[in-house]
């Protein structure tokens, strides 16, 4: 018989902190190569296209402000997966839940609207963050006690909160702006805003939050029980389960927590950035979140300077877009190009490829 070879994946235990630095500084050597082809290809000049995109990211304070911005809500819907995947629970379902929680907060809103900031500010986010709970706990119900596969769950979530949206922008329902053409509500009262970090920039309170909420998800993953009981579950839940952990309760409290933090994002979008709720309020914020989680190997502190790699990069390119005439969809694909990038990086260092030779 002749031996047949058979590529499997298995898990690294020996990379260092400094070879993952290192294969996350060539994957974006990586893409920038691709990227220069893909701009001479373009008519435009590589070296003044990625000039213009790192002065567009970080050229000045503004510059600086703005980039936070973007990375306020992939720092949080970065948390969302860091907390799920850490537990091998893989919820998808980050942009359903960032709208989520722009729907709540807009319905807290709309419910204590007369009340002062200091007052409606708080209620906002608390609304948001348990309406984005529920919608994850949904998913994390269904798969405790139904054994639903939870990639499923989270994405047919995705499209049926993509659903409600529309019928409450939509011409017959209750939010839609009156006499507007475009599917939307009014703007929110100026009592309703998240207060800005600084004059004539957007960066607001989100921020903060966004960086408070890091340190509590890495202080519940690594000093509390529910920590070490969601690690134990994620290496193995059938012994997690023998040592005498609820381990519904474990998925239903992460998929609650999750949730909650994709719900936060899309709360602090809509009340800090664009005062209206409409159904491109995300631009792939929760999808992006993932990619910044992997980024980040999953450490919930990793996930600010990830999150701010990829914010630098979106608001770079507008600044790339414009200076260099590249047209929109190749700025879009250089994004693109990126993303799998690094992403590459993170699997090849998380595991290796071993060829298994098998006997017919």
């Amino acid at each position: 018989m002749s031996p047949v070879d058979e590529l499997k994946f298995e898990k690294r235990d020996d990379i260092s902190p400094l070879g993952r630095t290192i294969a996350i500084v060539v994957a974006l050597i990586a893409a920038m190569l691709v990227s220069a082809i893909l701009i001479k290809l373009a008519n435009a000049s590589p070296l003044e296209a990625f000039i213009n995109l790192i002065k567009g990211a970080f050229g000045n304070k503004r510059a600086i402000l703005e980039t936070l911005t973007k990375s306020t809500p992939l720092i949080l819907t970065g948390l969302a997966t860091v907390i799920a995947f850490r537990g091998k629970i893989w919820n998808i379902g980050q942009e359903g839940q960032f709208f989520l929680g722009a729907i709540g907060g807009y319905w807290a809103y709309r419910i204590f609207e007369g009340l002062p900031a200091a007052a409606l500010v708080p209620i906002v986010i608390l609304g948001a963050f348990l309406t984005g709970a529920v919608g994850g706990m949904l998913a994390g119900l269904l798969k405790a006690y139904f054994n639903v596969d939870v990639i499923i769950s989270t994405v047919m979530g995705n499209y049926i909160i993509d659903y409600l949206l529309s019928f409450l922008l939509s011409g017959v329902g209750p939010w839609r702006e009156p006499g507007s053409y475009y599917q939307q509500t009014a703007p929110i009262t100026e009592n309703a805003y998240y207060p800005l970090l600084f004059a004539n920039a957007r960066l607001h309170i989100g921020f903060l939050i966004a960086i408070a909420c890091s340190m509590i998800v890495y202080l519940i993953l690594n000093h509390t029980p529910f920590g070490y009981q969601l690690r134990a579950f994620g290496s193995n839940p059938r012994a997690a389960k023998f040592k005498g952990i609820n381990t519904n309760k474990i998925i239903i409290m992460t998929m609650f927590i999750s949730g909650g933090l994709a719900g936060l994002a899309g709360t602090g979008e809509l009340f800090g950035v664009q005062y209206r709720l409409r159904p491109d309020l995300s631009p792939g914020y929760g999808y992006t979140g993932i990619i910044v989680a992997m980024v980040a190997g999953l450490n919930p502190i990793g996930v600010i300077p990830a999150a701010i790699l990829f914010g630098a990069l979106i608001n770079g390119s507008a600044q790339m877009r414009i200076a260099t005439g590249v047209p929109t969809a190749l700025t879009f694909a250089i994004q693109a190009i990126v993303l799998l990038s690094l992403l590459s990086a993170q699997i090849l260092t998380r595991f290796r490829v071993k060829r298994v030779e098998h006997a017919e």
